[in-house]
């Protein structure tokens, strides 16, 4: 019929982008993950910074490789999704990565602000004397806020299956995803609720860094010392609003979702697709060349590939 029709010519498009931007997203965050697991192999130590950027990429590398699995075969084999538990499982582990890509981002710039910005309150201070030992709890409290997530999501998709377990006819298709989306309303509620104070605490350090570069701007002197801390200030600065504007953009497409999770295909959810699975790529990219070792070896890769190529 005309309306499968339309459907399928959907998914096969946002399968295609989605494949465009999962193996792009996918290169990049491998190649951040395996730049700092090499460093760490050779130099047998991380720090901090690092720390971050490699969990982060490894977060990022798997949420692309599941999403992009999820999206081949829910075109391809749809009815594949029906053998128990494999939508749970699907559902929960994209929950996962995806709460942990965004309050491991969030991590990011917390550690930014506590490292770069100066406050003589005495909390901020012996918050930039342990900052080293409280990222590991910042990490471990992103993952176990993301269990919890996951804990959430498999058992109401589960709940939704068993309740619909005679449900694997095209004409039902639909309406089991509208079903389903009803039943995810709750979760949607606490995960938005993650998204937004992770969001707030993007905010909140961007504003306190900002603040810092503009006291920071009046006290400054000729020597070289303060030039060179302006310096960490203002790059500090530019990576987290690079990294403000779109994680904007993707929270602005996370609450979007869920006003049309219920909703039939139609431009605006594919537009909003497009964004969300856009926002690993471009974020990492934005930390290479934020990084001067990630930025100096892609460099030099690419050089190295070029090389290669023109000698063919």
């Amino acid at each position: 019929s005309q309306y499968t029709f339309n459907a399928t010519s959907y998914d096969v498009m946002a399968m295609s982008i989605i494949t465009f931007q999962s193996l792009a997203g996918m290169w990049i965050n491998a190649f951040i993950a395996s730049v700092l697991c090499i460093a760490w192999v050779k130099k047998k130590s991380v720090n901090s910074n690092e720390k971050i950027l490699l969990f982060l990429g490894c977060c990022r590398f798997w949420y692309l490789c599941i999403t992009w699995v999820y999206s081949f075969l829910s075109v391809l084999y749809p009815w594949f999704f029906y053998v128990h538990p494999i939508l749970q499982l699907f559902a929960a582990i994209q929950s996962f990565l995806n709460c942990s890509n965004l309050w491991v981002s969030a991590c990011l710039c917390i550690f930014y602000c506590i490292k770069i910005a100066n406050f003589r309150h005495i909390f901020f201070i012996y918050l930039k004397v342990k900052i080293d030992r409280i990222v590991p709890w910042l990490l471990l409290g992103s993952m176990l806020l993301s269990l919890v997530i996951c804990i959430l999501v498999y058992d109401i998709a589960d709940e939704v299956h068993c309740n619909n377990p005679n449900s694997t006819t095209r004409g039902n298709f639909w309406k089991l995803n509208i079903r389903m989306d009803e039943h995810f309303f709750p979760v949607f509620f606490i995960s938005g609720f993650g998204f937004a104070t992770a969001f707030m605490a993007v905010i909140f350090s961007a504003l306190l860094l900002l603040f810092s570069l503009w006291r920071h701007k009046r006290k400054m002197q000729t020597n070289s010392g303060k030039n060179l801390s302006m310096d960490a200030h203002i790059k500090a600065m530019k990576s987290i609003l690079y990294f403000f504007f779109i994680y904007s953009i993707n929270f602005i497409c996370l609450v979007l979702t869920l006003i049309y999770a219920t909703k039939k295909v139609n431009p605006v959810a594919f537009l909003i697709l497009v964004f969300q699975y856009a926002f690993p790529a471009v974020h990492s990219l934005i930390l290479i060349f934020s990084n001067p070792k990630l930025e100096t070896t892609l460099l030099r890769t690419l050089s190295c590939v070029k090389c290669k190529v023109c000698m063919r």
